[in-house]
């Protein structure tokens, strides 16, 4: 999960690589590197931390040269120290390389380089691309041939920008996203249209299993197998360079002050497409849903609505568990795909299982001409816009209203209604200083558990993964009959439970698992359109149904995991090890 760039053209390549970094620096930011070409010689300047620190400290920004690449990294292999940080260069300096993904077989290739002489610097898997470039460009003296040399060799899911010391830019990917921008004053070659939005929006996206060469101004595409690939351009949409922050502190809070919007139009665009997918299972009643994280939890969310108003059976699988789960898959059943990114790589591999196994596959998708959405049959646009935050909180929105757009759909009449949703939204939005204030009490503690039952519970799940994303304080997720078998032996006098409890047929239940709670010592955050004196602390949501409920439990959550980041001095658009899109297993 790193975001590679490169830069050729008629330009400076450092300050444009350096901005194009701070707009992708969402999908990794431990430390950053940026290497040029000048005088034919490639020079790299790199360290751990924030694109705007390092490149401060180092003059990144100040570098010579029209042509580089520049990284920002979310580790996997070796520490987060200078040493590993992005770009490498070969032994020899002739080569520079950045990348994002795995290698799956570097231990192997590595051994065979250090046995040819080729010597390394770090701990990454990433090194192994540039000597590898080195040895095969040493032998042939054919960038071309190298790089298919290359690709024939390494395994694993991997996008990576190599610049050489005659001036030849050359990229590759398997898996993992990578396009081509086009200008007047140059190309770039990025893992994200932002990289360049600013100054292009014509792109060329490069297919699995294919390189890109760029030398003496022109560009070459090829395959694998070695085939001339002809390419046309996209014009992608322009709302990726007007992303700011505004007038808020931090695009977290912006993107959770959006959602009211997002509600109303979230699946619009695609309605055709959600009817289609409706008329399918009117006559089938059972699908799949998959996704990861957060999107997993709308899966879940998105099983107890369709059951429950749509009378659709829906078996959800955590991406990364398909591999066990594949066996059970059907043919010609739909796969409903949801990922914000579209890109991340545990999502990618459930849905090439799922259409293995002779499923439909249904994404739904917040980015245009993702990975995800090349693999799809049907493509469902959530249109919740960009979203920086690392932790999803208006993409959470828009997948789970597209999803009971469609039960609207298969059943008609359910009651479910999109503005109610919106304004109970609103309302959370527009009462938040009860919600600083717990924050403040919650900000030195240990454990949170969040209890709900019904639709919930999986509301629950997804309030307890914001707290950790956010907060780093650990938080589980209990259904609300289940304290009592086990978890209750966890509560003493230093524990925290938020109880989901509007006023719907959970309620009673749902607040003697408080009282019981409470009775062995616990505070108790009650979300709910009633107060009670079970609750040391209550954060009010308005009167509703069980659907607009759990947008306000949800909501009211992400907004206490906002303001407790910041009690807690952290960072809540960059969590610590985490980054946006996932793209390695």
């Amino acid at each position: 999960m790193c975001s590679i760039i490169g830069y050729i053209g008629k330009s400076n390549a450092a300050p444009i690589i350096v901005e194009g970094l701070k707009k992708m620096e969402y999908r990794g930011y431990d430390s950053v590197g940026v290497a040029t070409l000048y005088h034919n010689i490639i020079q790299c300047r790199k360290g751990v931390g924030r694109v705007a620190d390092v490149s401060e400290t180092l003059n990144i920004a100040d570098m010579a040269g029209v042509s580089g690449i520049g990284h920002t990294r979310w580790a996997t292999h070796g520490k987060v120290n200078d040493i590993n940080a992005h770009p490498h260069m070969s032994s020899s300096g002739g080569v520079a390389i950045v990348h994002n993904g795995i290698i799956e077989n570097h231990d192997t290739l590595r051994e065979s380089l250090e046995r040819s002489g080729y010597e390394f610097a770090s701990e990454t898997d990433s090194e192994v691309i540039a000597n590898l470039l080195q040895r095969y460009y040493d032998n042939t003296a054919d960038i071309k041939e190298s790089l298919l040399g290359v690709v024939s060799d390494i395994a694993g899911q991997y996008a990576f920008i190599a610049l050489f010391q005659d001036g030849t830019m050359a990229a590759a990917r398997r898996s993992a996203p990578l396009m081509v921008g086009v200008d007047k004053t140059g190309l770039f070659l990025s893992s994200d249209v932002r990289g360049f939005i600013e100054y292009t929006d014509e792109a060329v996206y490069l297919d699995n299993r294919m390189c890109c060469i760029i030398q003496n101004g022109s560009m070459d595409i090829i395959d694998y197998d070695r085939n001339d690939i002809k390419y046309g351009s996209t014009i992608v949409s322009k709302e990726f360079s007007d992303i700011t922050k505004d007038k808020y502190a931090h695009y977290t809070l912006k993107e959770i002050n959006e959602q009211p919007d997002v509600i109303s139009r979230a699946g619009l665009a695609s309605i055709q497409q959600i009817r289609h997918v409706a008329d399918m299972l009117k006559s089938d009643e059972y699908a799949y849903a998959t996704g990861s994280g957060t999107s997993y939890n709308v899966a879940l969310m998105a099983r107890q609505a369709l059951a429950r108003f749509a009378g659709i059976r829906l078996d959800t699988i955590l991406s990364s568990e398909m591999s066990s789960e594949a066996h059970m898959l059907r043919s010609d059943k739909v796969m409903f795909a949801i990922s914000q990114s579209g890109e991340s790589a545990d999502v990618l591999e459930a849905v090439r299982m799922a259409h293995d196994a002779g499923c439909i596959i249904v994404g739904l998708l917040n980015v245009a001409n993702s990975s995800l959405e090349r693999l799809s049959d049907i493509v469902i646009y959530v249109d919740s816009g960009p979203e920086i935050g690392v932790a999803a909180t208006k993409s959470f929105c828009a997948q789970y209203c597209v999803m009971l757009r469609l039960a609207e759909e298969i059943a008609g009449n359910t009651g479910i209604d999109t503005a109610k949703m919106a304004q109970t939204v609103s309302f959370v939005i527009q009462n938040t200083h009860t919600i600083q204030d717990i924050a403040n009490h919650i900000r030195d503690i240990n454990d949170i558990y969040v209890l709900g039952r019904g639709l919930h519970y999986p509301a629950a799940v997804e309030v307890a993964l914001k707290i950790k994303e956010l907060t780093y304080i650990h938080a589980e997720a209990v259904p609300g009959g289940e304290m009592k078998h086990g978890p209750l032996a966890l509560i003493d006098h230093t524990s925290y439970v938020i109880v989901l409890n509007p006023y719907d047929s959970t309620y009673g239940d749902m607040l003697l698992g408080a009282r019981e709670a409470k009775s062995r010592g616990a505070k108790i955050i009650g979300i709910s359109d009633r107060n009670s004196d079970a609750y040391d602390h209550w954060i009010e949501i308005p009167p509703g149904d069980a659907v607009s409920y759990s947008f306000g439990e949800v909501v009211s959550a992400q907004l206490l995991s906002y303001y407790t980041a910041l009690a807690r001095n952290t960072d809540p658009d960059y969590p610590r090890n985490l980054a946006k899109s996932v793209t390695v297993k």
